[in-house]
């Protein structure tokens, strides 16, 4: 007798075009459009949908999405990566779609034989753990990154973020 299995899941992670990429998604991860706009070209974007689409013919509506960007390496060896932006429309949070989408990000980078994919973050909160959770290991702090690259104050839970930590997976 074979085990049960798990029902599948409403929404899948497909590829998707940077210009295609939902601006107020991207906005709630990274308040910043100029920083967005920096690094938005030339990335590979991953988005998670609904597996049903309103039309036939169409693709399901976007949940969430990352966007990740190859890192400068060594010449003939293969690029480390960053994840720059992964965001979950807030009514669908704590529904395993983050974490669909990082493990996702993870196993297209270890396809691309990359030594490494790093995150930049805040230095406290809910984002923190859930890259922790996924191995990512805390390689460095950037001082007042948030204060000197932001014109935003970025606030959680009654705290300013001022420092960011870069975690790295070693894949």
């Amino acid at each position: 007798m074979n085990a049960p299995t798990a029902p599948l899941a409403p929404w899948h992670v497909t590829s998707l075009n940077p210009v295609e990429a939902p601006w107020p998604l991207l906005l709630s991860a990274d308040p910043s459009r100029e920083k967005v706009r920096g690094y938005l070209p030339g990335s590979t974007c991953f988005a998670a949908r609904y597996r049903q689409a309103p039309r036939p013919g169409k693709l399901g509506d976007i949940l969430g999405i990352c966007v990740l960007v190859p890192l400068p390496g060594q010449s003939g060896t293969p690029r480390p990566w960053e994840l720059m932006n992964i965001a979950v429309a807030s009514h669908l949070h704590s529904h395993g779609i983050g974490g669909a989408l990082l493990q996702h990000a993870i196993a297209w980078t270890r396809e691309q034989k990359a030594p490494r994919l790093e995150v930049g973050t805040g230095s406290f909160g809910d984002q923190l753990v859930f890259y922790q959770r996924a191995g990512f290991r805390v390689t460095g702090i950037e001082r007042d990154f948030f204060l000197k690259h932001y014109t935003t104050q970025l606030w959680e839970r009654e705290v300013q973020h001022k420092d960011m930590l870069r975690l790295t997976l070693m894949l």
